[in-house]
């Protein structure tokens, strides 16, 4: 009883200390994000990596399981001992609360990427469309270098495993003139909830846990370089969706393969012309002939996926991980994810794509 006691209140203890040093981004980041984070998540990924397996999402497999069957023995002693089993909960989340920000989770607090790498996250729409205009024709250039006839879709040929060998590629040319995005002993695994994180309207997760990316391998394919280097974002500590997604259109778009260019490239544009859409919709769709009929069908190809696994838990899912989001100095919740625009705006302001 007084363990679980002294678990609960260092929970509350927890609580407090992790709000506190959200006030001290500079020492997360020098301390935890560049000092003790980096040897606890290239441990992880040596001793999680070498199998293919999801040995996280075996983990937690059997955490639900347990959590089930202590919710099952307990099931006819709330009235009597509602106190003990509150507090057997609440020491167990201590552990939990203790374990999640100690492995990963302090790197929401870290400084954020637009000020470490000098460049604001602010635009004006011209500016957008501006940006939008120059990616359509990025875009539209590296689908007629794969696909001749520019009426069909990108195919990619390689294997979801292929695809997450070849993932590493881009990051080791990324990491030249950015050394902070260096990426080493890969840990990407197709996760065995690949269909449940369909119906949620994941593209994967990193396991704070094991430092694992797990990735939902029922995506589109043509768009799974992306959604891979997006989780190996996280596994370098950054926590941040916005700055997740850019690191992960970064790391595609650096890569040597074409396949993998194409998934950035068209990933960015799906994105920036959402955010015209929501702006000026007649806007958005005075722009969309500019696009190649090909990169249209990939974007129809990703529109029928999601309709394909569109369900109530989706809603469910996205409401509990949008408050998530929130409560980890996210402010803007799934909106978070878009956000990322800001950055490719500002990113290339002054350069070429």
């Amino acid at each position: 009883m007084k363990k679980k006691k002294l678990l609960a209140l260092l929970l509350v203890v927890q609580i407090i200390i992790v709000n506190v040093l959200g006030l001290f981004p500079n020492f997360v980041e020098r301390f935890y994000s560049n000092g003790l984070f980096p040897l606890l998540s290239k441990g992880s990924r040596v001793v999680f990596g070498w199998t293919g397996i999801s040995i996280g999402d075996i983990i937690y497999f059997i955490a639900i399981i347990l959590c089930l069957r202590w919710l099952w023995i307990k099931r006819k002693t709330w009235r009597k001992q509602y106190k003990d089993n509150l507090l057997t909960m609440a020491a167990a989340f201590s552990i939990f609360y203790f374990l999640f920000n100690f492995l990963w989770a302090l790197n929401y607090r870290r400084v954020p990427l637009h000020e470490k790498m000098g460049m604001g996250k602010d635009y004006e729409l011209t500016e957008l469309v501006a940006f939008t205009k120059r990616l359509i024709v990025k875009t539209n250039a590296m689908h007629a270098q794969i696909e001749k006839n520019d009426s069909l879709k990108v195919v990619n040929p390689y294997t979801v495993e292929e695809i997450y060998a070849k993932s590493i590629n881009g990051y080791q040319n990324l990491a030249k003139p950015f050394p902070y995005f260096a990426f080493e002993h890969e840990s990407i695994k197709s996760s065995l909830m690949s269909t449940p994180l369909s119906y949620m309207g994941f593209g994967g997760y990193l396991n704070p846990f094991t430092n694992e990316a797990q990735v939902n391998c029922n995506l589109p394919k043509y768009n799974l370089p992306t959604t891979a280097c997006h989780e190996m974002s996280h596994q370098i500590g950054y926590a941040s969706e916005s700055e997740a997604n850019f690191i992960g259109y970064m790391a595609s778009i650096y890569n040597d393969d074409p396949y993998f260019k194409y998934s950035g490239y068209s990933f960015a544009l799906k994105y920036c012309m959402n955010n015209i859409a929501k702006k000026d919709e007649k806007l958005a769709k005075s722009l969309a002939p500019l696009i190649s009929r090909g990169v249209l069908a990939n974007f129809k190809e990703s529109e029928k996926f999601s309709e394909e696994y569109d369900s109530f838990v989706e809603d469910i899912f996205e409401f509990v991980y949008d408050k998530f989001l929130k409560a980890n100095s996210q402010k803007d919740g799934l909106k978070t994810y878009s956000k990322f625009v800001g950055l490719l705006v500002n990113y290339y302001s002054d350069k070429e794509l």
